[in-house]
């Protein structure tokens, strides 16, 4: 398939990080030296969230959270959705799949049924929501579309990711999994619309992002409890392991090398480094492993300092950035990755 447009947005509710940190701090039980600590070693300089600071302390629970991940999910998606459609030159009734990625709010009928209303797709649009994937939802989502996209090459397609991360904090618990995700999620939207192979753009200008050349999903066994939710009447609460960063060391380069290397490429011939920003050690370590030229991971550390971690759309943001700023010559070749729970990895070769 060809990425036809990429757009993410965040929420009007920018605080800087230090904010942050404090208001946190006020809610939390937790030591307020070892937050500050935290959430200054993950380089952010600022999150936007879904609601105003002083709104959070007014959630009394999971339904009330829950309730404002609908509405505000909502609203992000369909400004996202809009942006791609208008950048791409797509019109609403145009598109034939729309998969939907979120981990942080649950609804049924799932939100992709309203958002399909709200902006106009056709009622015999093929629907694909998923849950559960985490940070590894948006390179998963664009793999799945390639998917639907190979079958049906004269077809179009939406890829819509959305996270709303600030409203999953619990208050009282004090892990450091908890501490360090109060200073590292952020709130945003994603979107993507993708063109089949055989899909001509109305326009010369169109169709100006990379192609999906090839995709591969990696499970690794007995890594459950790496990444993920354990999901009570409290809400959703993060299971984030140590040793999730050894993990990266010891798998990711392999995995990398042996799936280029299928496609007659390595890892210096690649040009474009499209990697979700996990967090400042995840970016180090997959710098490290793959033994990337300088600057390569640029965009990923520029998008996590900027907006933080916004889980499955954050990759999202930096394909945007990349198409944007640094996008390859005809020919060259980029990879697309992310890491989730499961815990598992989504690899997507691009063509420019």
């Amino acid at each position: 398939m060809r990425i036809a447009a990429v757009d993410t947005v965040v929420p009007d509710h920018r605080y800087s990080q230090a904010e942050l940190t404090e208001a946190f701090a006020r809610l939390s039980s937790a030591d307020h030296g070892l937050l500050r600590r935290f959430h200054e070693a993950t380089q952010i300089t600022g999150r936007s969230l879904a609601l105003p600071l002083e709104d959070y302390e007014r959630l009394d629970g999971f339904t009330a959270a829950n309730d404002q991940y609908v509405t505000h999910a909502l609203d992000l998606a369909e400004r996202a959705v809009k942006e791609a459609l208008a950048r791409s030159g797509t019109a609403p009734e145009q598109i034939d799949h729309l998969v939907w990625c979120s981990s942080t709010g649950v609804a049924t009928p799932s939100l992709d049924a309203r958002l399909a209303q709200r902006v106009g797709l056709r009622p015999d649009v093929k629907r694909v929501p998923v849950f559960g994937l985490g940070c590894a939802g948006g390179a998963a989502g664009l793999a799945r579309m390639n998917d639907l996209l190979l079958g049906h090459p004269l077809q179009a397609g939406l890829v819509v990711c959305v996270e709303l991360c600030s409203l999953t904090v619990q208050r009282e618990d004090t892990s450091v999994a908890n501490l360090v995700a109060s200073g590292l999620f952020g709130d945003g939207a994603g979107a993507v619309v993708a063109w089949g192979d055989e899909r001509s753009p109305t326009t010369p200008d169109q169709a100006v992002g990379p192609s999906v050349i090839a995709t591969r999903s990696r499970l690794y066994p007995d890594t459950e409890r790496i990444m993920g939710w354990e999901v009570g009447e409290h809400g959703f609460r993060i299971v984030l392991a140590a040793d999730l960063v050894e993990l990266v060391e010891a798998e990711l380069a392999g995995d990398v090398t042996g799936f280029l290397a299928d496609h007659g490429l390595s890892p210096a011939e690649v040009t474009s480094w499209v990697c979700h920003p996990g967090g400042p050690k995840v970016i180090e370590a997959i710098d490290h492993v793959l033994s990337l030229r300088p600057g390569a991971l640029d965009l990923t550390w520029h998008s996590l300092q900027a907006i933080g971690n916004l889980s499955s759309v954050s990759v999202l943001n930096v394909l945007q950035e990349t198409i944007a700023r640094r996008p390859g010559e005809p020919g060259e070749h980029g990879l697309l990755m992310a890491l989730g729970p499961g815990f598992s990895a989504e690899l997507v070769l691009l063509r420019w």
